[in-house]
């Protein structure tokens, strides 16, 4: 299931990413690897704010449909 479709207050582990590779290592950059646990913070129209090793990161819609976690 993607990210994007996880409501606020959800965790879910992250288990793979559509994309391209160097979106699939901006991602990774960003502390969005394979195997963390991710949560979700705020949630609007625009994006969302998530938390993922301890750090804040906001990301858009668009991005966060491209990252795969566990249903």
């Amino acid at each position: 299931m993607p990210l994007s479709m996880m409501e606020q207050g959800e965790s879910r582990r992250i288990t793979d990413f559509r994309g391209q590779e160097e979106m699939k290592r901006h991602l990774q950059d960003l502390g969005f690897v394979k195997g963390e646990i991710v949560r979700v913070l705020g949630d609007n129209s625009g994006g969302m704010i998530l938390m993922v090793k301890g750090v804040k990161v906001a990301l858009n819609r668009g991005l966060a449909s491209r990252i795969m976690v566990a249903g």
